[in-house]
């Protein structure tokens, strides 16, 4: 049986249980159960966990709205993870609970800046190049 390369993706389970994970925490997080004066106040979306091939550690990537002060709810929820873990626990039928470390989420970020790339004077300007060359 040849091996899978490490280049490959996440496995489908470890996709499925990366969903059930984030429904949890975004559930957990819309209910307003985790006690923190720093998350209390911010509306947070999880767009993202991802899974560890042995199903053991949860990365959740956690976005407040507006983006603003994300650093301190990322170490807000990190202060909390035993909590989340138990309540996890609860919601999710699994053999083991996963460990669930917060980042924040810089997906828009970097798209954003990716963006401004693409919208730059020096690639507008090789873009028309190309063109010229048809």
């Amino acid at each position: 049986m040849p091996r899978k390369s490490k280049s490959s993706g996440p496995s489908q389970r470890m996709l499925r249980v990366g969903e059930l994970v984030r429904h949890a925490l975004a559930d957990l997080l819309t209910r307003g159960e985790i006690i923190d004066p720093v998350i209390e106040r911010a509306v947070i979306t999880v767009p993202e966990v991802r899974m560890s091939p042995d199903l053991k550690l949860a990365k959740a990537y956690v976005l407040p709205l507006g983006g603003g002060n994300a650093e301190e709810i990322v170490a807000a929820l990190n202060k909390h993870t035993r909590f989340v873990r138990g309540e996890i626990g609860h919601r999710i039928d699994l053999k083991y609970t996963p460990e669930i470390r917060f980042f924040v989420d810089d997906t828009f970020d970097e798209a954003s800046r990716i963006d401004a790339l693409l919208r730059s004077d020096k690639v507008q300007r090789d873009l028309d190049h190309d063109e010229d060359d048809d």
